[in-house]
């Protein structure tokens, strides 16, 4: 069934509230993981690697889909024996610290107009499907009291200069070429690759990377992303996000 469509239920701001409460004490416990599409984030990426013990070249080979037409995206790859998410376990999810802000919000979805106004706002809405039975039940809570208590807020603060990136005028008349789209798919996803780019090319012989910020970049993977996003923006949008050396230094 498809869920219920944005136009159709009510616009919620942090402040609305709604009744929802997940759980085994619910009979669709663990339903909502099984033959559905999780578009991972980058930061999604970058948390769920880490849980898994894997550099992101074995996570995303391992564990998900890569798609999108004008700019690459990852899918969380369901296992094919029932279709269910490869980190379901009996007790529920097994990467519960590290999931994905997809299932964090549930049943919460957001939608941001491009450009927002005070007509036009970014708004929360509530997904209902058949498959779930959690809604009317639990104490009735704000959209700011579930974004809080399932830490969406650090996934959104991470994801904040990705979003960016993906909403950029560009994208409007612009169409990746193949190594344009290796080039994103590594700095936003395959951030280990991405840091031996930076480390064992020529790269830092081209861009000014200060001796504090190469540190940061090499042992933090957070710092890392935020790192490639503004490579990105130099590289395909031409903004002064970095600094080539002048020859001969």
């Amino acid at each position: 069934m498809t869920p219920q469509s944005i136009i159709e239920g009510p616009r919620l701001g942090l402040n609305d509230g709604f009744t929802f409460q997940c759980g085994p004490e619910r009979d669709c416990f663990g339903q909502c993981c099984r033959d559905v599409n999780i578009v991972l984030t980058p930061y999604d990426v970058l948390r769920l690697k880490r849980s898994r013990g894997l550099d992101s070249s074995e996570f995303l080979e391992q564990h998900t889909l890569r798609a999108g037409q004008k700019f690459p995206i990852v899918i969380l790859k369901m296992q094919e024996d029932g279709k269910q998410c490869p980190f379901l376990c009996e007790k529920g999810c097994g990467v519960y610290a590290d999931r994905p802000w997809a299932c964090r919000m549930y049943p919460l979805g957001a939608a941001e107009p491009k450009s927002p106004t005070s007509e036009d706002r970014p708004f929360h809405f509530v997904l209902r499907e058949e498959l779930c039975h959690g809604h009317g039940h639990g104490s009735p809570l704000t959209v700011r009291d579930w974004v809080t208590s399932q830490g969406a807020e650090e996934y959104e603060l991470m994801g904040a200069g990705f979003k960016d990136l993906t909403l950029h005028d560009f994208w409007n008349t612009s169409t990746l070429t193949a190594p344009q789209a290796d080039m994103f798919y590594m700095a936003c996803y395959d951030l280990d690759r991405f840091r031996s780019f930076v480390f064992e090319t020529r790269f830092l012989k081209l861009f000014e990377v200060d001796e504090t910020r190469g540190e940061a970049i090499r042992t933090s993977d957070e710092d890392l992303l935020e790192f490639g996003v503004e490579w990105l923006r130099f590289a395909l949008f031409k903004e002064r996000t970095m600094k080539l050396r002048k020859k001969g230094k």
